[in-house]
C-alpha cells in the first residue's frame, strides 16, 4: 500500500519550509504596494527561486534545478557552501567560460548552435543504452553577469563598465536556458512540450549583504520569461508576481524542433538587456527584453518588494576577472549544461500531489506527482524518500557512492540526497490545468530530485552513465555550438573549463580541495567538453558536450581532465583550469 505525504509544511530546527506543493493560493494579481513604496510580494510567486522561503511559496515546485549556483561570503571574503533555509541548493554545472578584454564582449554576444536529436527508441530503464536528452541535462545555458545594486554584495553598479569592482558593485546571473521535449509540463517537469525546445531568460539575484546577512524569506529571487515570438511575457516575469502564466507557454512562445540551426544573440540594449533566438530552419524569430516594462523587477533586501527595474549587463569586457562574486561558477560570458536531474525508474512511489489554486481562477493539479524512485538505476530495489513535511525528517537517505546520510532531517545543512522527488509515473497520467482536462506522458517513470535537495547527490542517475552523445543510435546528437564572437565579429582568444560539481560531492572539502574529485566519487561518468566537426558548417570546428563522438570528435582535452583542480584561492568547491588559448580557433575539423 503506497504511503500518502501532504504537502503543505514543514518545520525543522526553527523555520518554516513551504513548498509550492499541495493546496497553495494568493492574493488577487493586482500589485499591493510595501511599507516601503515597492511592490509587495504575492504569497504564491518566485521570492526564492530554490522553494525554501519560510514564507512565501513557489509557483514551480522543483525550480530549484534551474537556478543560480550560490557561495556564502563571509566578511573576509573567505566562501563556504550555500544552504537556503538549512538545505543545501548547489548545482552541477560544467562550463566553458569565454575571456576577452575587447570593450563590448560581455555585453553582446552571439552562438551559433544547432539543437540535440534524441535517438526514437524509447528511453531504457535499468541501463543507459537509449537515453533522451531531457534525461541527461535539464537546462543547457548561456550565462552573462548583470547589474543589480539590490544583490549581493547589496552595493551600486554601474551598467556595461569594466569600472565595476567585481567584490564590490551589485551583481545578477543571467541565463538564457535551454529546455528539451519529452517531459511535461514545464510547471512540475523539465519540458514546454512533448516534441519541441523552448527557450527562457532568467535572472538570479542574492539578498545578501557583505556582513554575510541574508534575508531568508527571500534569499535567491528569479526574474523568468520564456522567447516569445512577439516579446511580450507569457506571465508576469518578476519575483514578486510569477504566477501560473508565467511557467505555461502560450501561442507565442517560441518553439524549436530537435535539430533547428539558431543564432543566438544577447545584448545590451537602451530599454534593457534583449536576448533573441532566429531559428534559421523554420524562420521564427523569439526574443525577450530584461525591462520594466515587460515586468522586470529587483528584490530589495529588507522586505523582499519589488522596483520596476531594467536590467543590464555588468561589464563592457570579459576579462577574467568580471565575475559574480557570489556564484560558485567563475562566471562571464559562459557556456554551460545543467547536469545531475533525472533518475529513470521501474516505477515511483509514496504520493506527493501538486494542487496549485489562485484566486484569480487559475488552477494546476497533478495528482500522480511521487517522491520515491523503484528499480531502474537505483543500486537497492528503491530509493531515497519519502520526507514527512511536518516532521522534516526523510527516510533512506543517503549521499556520495550510496553511503547513509548522518541525518534523516532535510532542513540540516547536509548535502545529501534525502528524496528522489519530485517523480512521474511511466505512460498517461490525468491532469487538469485551469479546469480543463489535460493527459501528459512521460515515455519511461522518472525522479528529478530537485525538492528536497537539488541535485542526484549519490551521482546514480542517467547524467553520471555513459548515456551521452556519442555517435550511437540509442543517445542523442549532442548540442553543437560555434563562437561565440562579439559585435564586431571577434572571436574570444582564451577559454577556461570549470565546473562546480565539488561543492555538491560530500566527501569534498571546499577549503582545502581534498575530496572533491571529476568524476565525483559514486559516478560511473563524467561528461566532457570536446572539439569536432560541425553537422551544418562545412569544415568549423564545432563545440560539443557529453562523451567523444565517433566520426566527429578530434580534441577531447583529457576528457574529465580538462576541468583542472580545485581553485581553493577561491571556493574548492569549483574546479578550473588554467586559461588557455581558445582552441576553436587553431583546430582544423
Amino acid at each position: 500500500m503506497r504511503k500518502r505525504f501532504r504537502t503543505k509544511i514543514a518545520v525543522s530546527g526553527g523555520a518554516l519550509l513551504m513548498l509550492a506543493l499541495g493546496l497553495v493560493a494568493f492574493q488577487s494579481s493586482s500589485a499591493a504596494a510595501s511599507p516601503g513604496g515597492g511592490v509587495r510580494p504575492h504569497p504564491t510567486s518566485e521570492m526564492d527561486c530554490n522553494g525554501h522561503s519560510p514564507v512565501y511559496k513557489s509557483v514551480k515546485p522543483g525550480l530549484g534545478g534551474l537556478c543560480t549556483d550560490p557561495v556564502r561570503v563571509e566578511k573576509n571574503g573567505d566562501k563556504y557552501r550555500f544552504n537556503d533555509n538549512g538545505v543545501y541548493i548547489g548545482h552541477d554545472e560544467p562550463s566553458v567560460k569565454f575571456i576577452s578584454s575587447e570593450p563590448g564582449s560581455a555585453n553582446d554576444v552571439t552562438y551559433h548552435m544547432r539543437l540535440a536529436v534524441d535517438p526514437q527508441q524509447r528511453p531504457t530503464v535499468r541501463s543507459a543504452r537509449v537515453t533522451k536528452y531531457a534525461e541527461l541535462s535539464i537546462a543547457p545555458w548561456f550565462g552573462l553577469p548583470m547589474c543589480d545594486p539590490k544583490s549581493f554584495p547589496i552595493n551600486p553598479c554601474e551598467p556595461d563598465s569594466d569600472a565595476n569592482d567585481p567584490n564590490v558593485a551589485g551583481s545578477a546571473f543571467m541565463e538564457l536556458q535551454f529546455y528539451a521535449p519529452g517531459f511535461t509540463p514545464f510547471v512540475d517537469g523539465p519540458s514546454c512540450d512533448q516534441k519541441k525546445y523552448c527557450a527562457a531568460l532568467t535572472i538570479d539575484s542574492l539578498e545578501c549583504d557583505s556582513t554575510g546577512t541574508c534575508n531568508n524569506n527571500c534569499i535567491e529571487p528569479v526574474n523568468f520569461a520564456f522567447l516569445q515570438r512577439n516579446g511580450v511575457p507569457a506571465g508576469p516575469p518578476s519575483p514578486q508576481l510569477s504566477d501560473l502564466a508565467t511557467f505555461t507557454p502560450n501561442r507565442q512562445t517560441l518553439m524549436m524542433n530537435p535539430g533547428d540551426q539558431l543564432v543566438v544573440r544577447m545584448h545590451d540594449t537602451g530599454g534593457g538587456f534583449l536576448t533573441r533566438v532566429d531559428d534559421l530552419s523554420t524562420g521564427q524569430t523569439g526574443y525577450m527584453v530584461a525591462s520594466a516594462r515587460n515586468g522586470f523587477m529587483n528584490t530589495n533586501m529588507s522586505d523582499c518588494s519589488g522596483t520596476p527595474f531594467n536590467f543590464h549587463p555588468e561589464y563592457s569586457s570579459a576579462r577574467q576577472e568580471n565575475q559574480v562574486p557570489w556564484a560558485a561558477l567563475e562566471g562571464g560570458v559562459l557556456m554551460q549544461t545543467e547536469i545531475g536531474h533525472f533518475e529513470p525508474c521501474s516505477s515511483v512511489t509514496n504520493d506527493f500531489p501538486v494542487d496549485l489554486t489562485f484566486p484569480d481562477g487559475s488552477s494546476f493539479s497533478d495528482p500522480r506527482v511521487f517522491q520515491t524512485c523503484v528499480g531502474g538505476l537505483e543500486p537497492g530495489s528503491s530509493g531515497e524518500g519519502p520526507c514527512d513535511l511536518t516532521t522534516g525528517l526523510c527516510q533512506n537517505a543517503t549521499t556520495q557512492n550510496g553511503a547513509p546520510c548522518p541525518t534523516n532531517a532535510f532542513a540540516s545543512n547536509a548535502n545529501c540526497e534525502f528524496s528522489d522527488a519530485a517523480c512521474m509515473p511511466a505512460g498517461a497520467r490525468n491532469a487538469t490545468a485551469n479546469g480543463q482536462h489535460v493527459v501528459y506522458r512521460w515515455p519511461i517513470a522518472g525522479c528529478l530530485d530537485n525538492v528536497f535537495q537539488n541535485g542526484d547527490l549519490d551521482f546514480d542517475g542517467t547524467s553520471y552513465k555513459h548515456g551521452w552523445p556519442d555517435g550511437s543510435k540509442g543517445h542523442p546528437t549532442a548540442f553543437e555550438y560555434t563562437g561565440p564572437v562579439t559585435r564586431h565579429g571577434h572571436t574570444y582568444p582564451t577559454i577556461q573549463f570549470e565546473t562546480n560539481v565539488g561543492a555538491s560531492e560530500f566527501l569534498c572539502n571546499t577549503e582545502t580541495g581534498a575530496g572533491c574529485t571529476v568524476p565525483p566519487t559514486g559516478a560511473q561518468f563524467y561528461p566532457f567538453w570536446t572539439l569536432g566537426k560541425s553537422s551544418t558548417r562545412g569544415h568549423v570546428c564545432a563545440w560539443n558536450f557529453g562523451d567523444v563522438i565517433r566520426g566527429s570528435t578530434v580534441r577531447s582535452f583529457g576528457r574529465t581532465a580538462e576541468y583542472g583542480t580545485p581553485d581553493v584561492a577561491r571556493f574548492g568547491g569549483t574546479s578550473t583550469s588554467s586559461p588557455r588559448p581558445n582552441p576553436q580557433l587553431s583546430t582544423r575539423c
